[in-house]
């Protein structure tokens, strides 16, 4: 009993440090890399937490009461940060209420997996899903080429084939205009910049990104990813077009990087209310975070929000159907940043990249 004491109380602790690492502001892929499993933690902790009442049933002892009421804080914490992102809490991006078809757009998100050579399954998938505009990453020469049919019923794209994972293929059913592909902070990093037109004939600027993940056999530190996003949503802040950002931002939807690009971009998070649609990764299940996103200005409202089957892929692609409507923005709430996360994004934007 004493030894499943002991090891229940290290692992307590242990799991209470990994809670607070993150709050430490700092790129380096160790602090990061823990804000992640956020939702794991809080499961493993309230299982830690009744395995401390039982011992104290049998055994009571007073380290074991410091240790308890130090994880039922941490319990606590850890559901404060995820609650936003679940069904309990109030939906940020609000609900159609009814179809216009010439105001709206459907919007694939997808990583392919660069190695995944189920091509013809994940073509299925699109033609399946049918949305209007498809943004598949991780996608070279070898994708391009089995992508290519896809002109048929999108004639309009924007091509980025890369060999190094970080291609981009975006394909639209709707005119795209003035097309750029940017390398915003890594000169093989794109990120595509377009304005899609509605068949009502409202236009939209779209910003597909791809940015770096802090892990120690690619980037060894969020800065890269941080100042691309942040760039894109001072992009977007300045834009007076209703505006969609979408790709992999290789950053959990929780983490307070991507809290600071909505609040300084004031763009909305579909997730928010519905759940956490966990895209990554596709063969773990306990070990999924939410990679893939679409964010989207005020000036939308929601009408589907699903993920869609993997076709080889390590990510799930997400599907986002969103409508256009003139008074949507006098009904929801655009994110404001404070004083003190404007200057946050200001320090991120200035520090230098290796």
């Amino acid at each position: 009993m004493t030894e499943l004491k002991i090891g229940v109380e290290f692992l307590s602790c242990l799991f209470i440090l990994m809670s607070l690492i993150p709050l430490v502001r700092n790129d380096y892929w160790a602090f990061r890399v823990f804000e992640y499993p956020r939702f794991q933690k809080l499961i493993i902790c309230v299982f830690l937490f009744f395995c401390i009442i039982f011992l104290s049933l049998f055994s009571p002892d007073n380290s074991l009461y410091v240790v308890g009421a130090l994880l039922l804080a941490n319990i606590c914490f850890l559901f404060y940060q995820i609650f936003p992102f679940t069904t309990l809490s109030k939906k940020e991006l609000i609900r159609a209420e009814s179809k216009l078809p010439e105001q709206i757009i459907g919007l694939m998100t997808g990583n392919v997996w660069q190695y995944n050579k189920q091509s013809k399954a994940y073509l299925s998938n699109i033609y399946l899903a049918d949305p209007d505009v498809v943004l598949l990453l991780e996608t070279d020469s070898w994708w391009e080429k089995e992508t290519a049919e896809l002109g048929e019923k999108y004639p309009f794209s924007v091509k980025v084939p890369q060999e190094n994972t970080y291609g981009m293929l975006l394909y639209s059913k709707y005119e795209l205009l003035e097309s750029e592909v940017k390398f915003l902070v890594e000169d093989d990093i794109p990120s595509i910049h377009t304005k899609a037109v509605l068949p009502c004939g409202q236009v939209v600027q779209l910003y597909c990104v791809h940015p770096t993940p802090p892990v120690p056999q690619e980037n060894p530190r969020s800065t890269e990813r941080d100042k691309e996003l942040l760039l894109v949503a001072d992009m977007a802040k300045e834009n007076a077009l209703p505006i969609i950002v979408m790709g992999d931002l290789n950053d959990v939807a929780w983490s307070y990087t991507t809290s600071l690009f909505c609040k300084i971009s004031g763009l909305l998070d579909p997730r928010k209310g519905r759940g956490f649609f966990n895209t990554f990764h596709v063969r773990h299940n306990f070990l999924r975070f939410p990679l893939d996103h679409v964010f989207c200005s005020t000036d939308f409202k929601l009408l589907y929000i699903k993920k869609l089957d993997a076709a080889g892929s390590d990510h799930f692609p997400m599907y986002v159907k969103l409508q256009y409507e003139k008074a949507a923005s006098l009904e929801q709430e655009e994110p404001q940043p404070d004083q003190d996360e404007v200057k946050m994004a200001e320090e991120k934007k200035q520090k230098k990249t290796a």
